[in-house]
């Protein structure tokens, strides 16, 4: 099956405004849909195109990115072996897995130079990053980043492209739902959290309807990931580090306890795999902003982290990795609504999946209480303008926000908007704006 994404929008842009003077890298963590997109965008957009999976390649095809002295000769070599005709400016060659060959991924400067036809290349940025010693890498790319499937493209999959579009204007004119829609709007919604946005979970939902057989779809991309890790990382550091954020997040602690994950290791010791990891897309990072005010970065603590999967589908597969399918209760009980309070983490990580999708960078700041040893804890913090916006994720209907009321108490000046996720309908209370989780995505 072939989806609507709205990277191809993002990819039509490219092809627009640069006019074939940069080769455009798509980077997504493995089986986010990369490939396919790529040659959806080369059927539609060009004459002719061809493809070259640098993992599935002739030793002939292979061998002619040893020497492109000769162009000419490059391009009509290319030509026979794969026995598709180009057209100058109106074709496009897609090296997908690029960094499997990393000779063709230095030839991107001299094919761009070349300008004769347009380049897309696809690969994950962890490997693209390990496979690049001793070759010049090429500036000439325009780089965009393949999340999995957001909620709207997942409703787009199910055949629905009006419910978002409804959504959006609730959230934009701040118009309550009603109980009864949204109830069932966070029942359509946990589907969403249960079956995640990667693309082969999806067909295998709308082809089975049977959640044993998307569990087992998640399961095999989960062990592609830590494929990969053992590829870079034969101590199983990276593997066990992975493993680790369920509990981690479970602790509702202020950070990832590395030492608590790898005993007698420190966040010093494992800073690079840390940075493998999150490298691979397969994770999304939320830095501690030591000071909350806009450009986060500035004040970001690198010792204080937490992590979270950047699928929230594969997290729940995750988090019962240790056991078969059927002792795994956690779809009964998120589609019941019935989820353990201890599993509530879910929630904020499929806040942190949604914004991550939108473009932002996840930071969260802890504070303590004045009188007390008690830790206050913004879950998220959005930069909107000249000021900020905190984020408090609620796995339930409670409407206390005790953070977000000290947070105001501390920083007024620099806040534009206080919002409150949660599981029920939308509405206003004390200046702080209460959102369904499912209107995350209009932040």
């Amino acid at each position: 099956m072939t989806f609507k994404r709205k990277i191809y929008d993002k990819m039509l842009k490219w092809k627009r405004e640069q006019d074939g003077k940069t080769a455009l890298l798509i980077k997504g963590a493995r089986r986010v849909g990369k490939t396919t997109v790529a040659r959806e965008f080369a059927e539609k957009e060009y004459q002719s195109y061809i493809l070259l999976d640098f993992a599935h390649i002739s030793r002939e095809i292979n061998s002619l990115f040893d020497d492109l002295y000769d162009m000419d000769d490059f391009f009509m070599r290319l030509q026979l072996l794969t026995h598709i005709r180009l057209y100058e400016r109106k074709s496009v060659i897609v090296l997908d897995e690029i960094q499997l060959n990393p000779k063709a991924r230095q030839a991107i400067k001299y094919l761009v130079e070349d300008g004769r036809y347009d380049y897309i290349e696809t690969g994950s940025l962890l490997s693209i990053k390990k496979n690049t010693a001793g070759i010049l890498i090429p500036s000439e790319e325009t780089r965009i980043t393949m999340n999995p499937m957001d909620y709207e493209e997942f409703r787009w999959a199910l055949g629905d492209s009006d419910t978002c579009d409804m959504l959006r204007e609730s959230f934009l004119h701040r118009h309550p739902l009603g109980d009864s829609v949204n109830r069932r709007l966070m029942h359509d919604f946990r589907y969403y959290m249960l079956i995640g946005g990667m693309p082969q979970a999806v067909v295998s939902y709308l082809e089975t309807h049977d959640f044993s057989m998307i569990d087992q779809v998640k399961r095999s991309i989960l062990e592609l990931y830590e494929d990969d890790f053992r590829k870079i990382d034969s101590t199983g550091t990276i593997t066990r580090l992975f493993h680790g954020i369920p509990s981690e997040l479970s602790k509702y602690a202020s950070r990832y306890q590395v030492s608590s994950v790898l005993s007698g290791r420190d966040s010093d010791d494992v800073a690079s795999k840390i940075g493998d990891m999150v490298d691979s897309l397969t994770v999304n990072i939320a830095w501690h902003a030591d000071e909350p005010n806009v450009g986060f970065a500035l004040n970001r603590d690198s010792e204080r982290f937490k992590l979270y999967l950047s699928d929230t589908g594969l997290f729940t597969t995750l988090i019962f990795w240790d056991k078969s399918f059927t002792e795994n209760i956690i779809y009964e009980k998120l589609i019941s609504d019935k989820l353990a309070t201890n599993l509530g983490f879910l929630y904020e990580n499929i806040v942190g999946q949604m914004l991550k999708a939108k473009g932002d960078e996840l930071y969260y700041y802890t504070f303590p209480a004045e009188q007390s040893n008690h830790l206050y804890e913004i879950d998220f913090l959005l930069s909107r303008q000249n000021k900020i916006c905190p984020l408090e994720v609620k796995s339930s209907g409670y409407r206390r926000h005790a953070s977000l009321d000290m947070f105001y108490d501390k920083f007024s000046s620099r806040i534009k908007e206080r919002y409150l996720i949660y599981t029920k309908d939308l509405q206003k209370n004390q200046d702080v704006v209460m959102l369904p989780v499912y209107m995350t995505m209009f932040l």
